[in-house]
């Protein structure tokens, strides 16, 4: 992807000071090269302006849309400058926002704000599924979610299951990470998410649990130590890291999480986890995964 144009928040309230403005950036980044019929790819449209957007009726097939169609701000209430504040705060507090905090600083309702959220989070799932993880890559399930009182610990656990890969570059430092949740720890299970998210030829490294053990079958080099703190101190040590981070931004800020809505918070952490290193481009990338995300409804996020 082409270096995205930085921004801070001085330069975000002048840019995005009106409704008008927000629409326009919008089009410049859906249609970079100008108007595209999603029906025909015909290039030429009418302007009707009788709505609060415009909208394009294309002269070739008569197909009508707008900027928000086919993204997650379709059939949205909310204004695009809400839409763009609440991109913006999510974006670049690494903590993670609140639907309490984004409902009270952006003047809503909680059921809109924890909406709007999830439409973003899915926007960044959607995007990090497009990319695998390649070379060096340290694989662990973790479990998120309080211990019920009595119940089993560690693999035996009735916590959520979760498959977490870190890549690692040449000099053994962090490039990217993925998070699965799961609903088992069988072998077919890992495999399908190894296939899936890491690049055929990889090499894993794991702990000698049973289930890993079939990775070197599945076109994969797998190497695998007992985990022992004091024995093998540096193995999966970033990993592990990166896990321990992962449930501190979701104990910290968004307390009793259930495991319905898991997936989309990991979705979260790992999106920014993955680009730590830029700063004030995160507003236009994460924007710009809003257009590429499909639309979602609320009923389909609830049941």
């Amino acid at each position: 992807m082409a270096t995205q144009e930085p921004i801070n928040i001085l330069q975000f309230q002048e840019r995005f000071n009106s409704e008008e403005a927000c629409h326009q950036y919008l089009f410049e980044h859906k249609w970079p090269n100008g108007f595209e019929c999603p029906k025909c790819k015909n290039n030429r449209a009418y302007e009707i302006k009788t709505r609060k957007l415009p909208l394009y009726e294309c002269s070739e097939c008569r197909h009508q849309t707008t900027v928000k169609a086919g993204t997650i701000f379709e059939k949205a209430r909310k204004d695009l400058r809400t839409w763009f504040w609440a991109i913006f705060l999510i974006a670049h507090d690494k903590r993670g926002v609140s639907a309490t905090f984004l409902a009270e600083e952006l003047h809503m309702s909680y059921q809109t704000a924890w909406l709007m959220q999830h439409k973003i989070r899915k926007a960044m799932g959607d995007r990090d599924s497009t990319y695998s993880l390649a070379g060096i890559v340290e694989l662990d399930d973790a479990f998120f979610g309080a211990p019920t009182e009595g119940g089993k610990r560690g693999r035996g656990t009735e916590q959520t299951k979760v498959l977490a890969a870190l890549s690692l570059n040449s000099q053994g430092h962090p490039l990217f990470v993925k998070f699965k949740v799961i609903s088992n720890l069988k072998s077919k299970t890992i495999i399908e998410f190894a296939k899936n998210n890491f690049e055929s030829g990889s090499t894993i490294y794991s702990d000698n649990y049973h289930s890993y053990r079939k990775l070197s079958a599945n076109h994969f080099t797998h190497i695998f130590k007992q985990s022992n703190h004091i024995v093998n101190p540096d193995h999966l040590k970033w990993l592990h890291t990166i896990i321990s981070n992962a449930k501190a931004f979701i104990g910290g800020t968004f307390h009793g999480l259930d495991s319905k809505h898991l997936q989309a918070y990991l979705n979260e952490f790992g999106y920014r986890f993955n680009r730590r290193k830029l700063k004030n481009q995160l507003f236009n990338r994460l924007l710009n995964c809003c257009l590429l995300a499909k639309p979602i409804t609320y009923p389909e996020l609830v049941r």
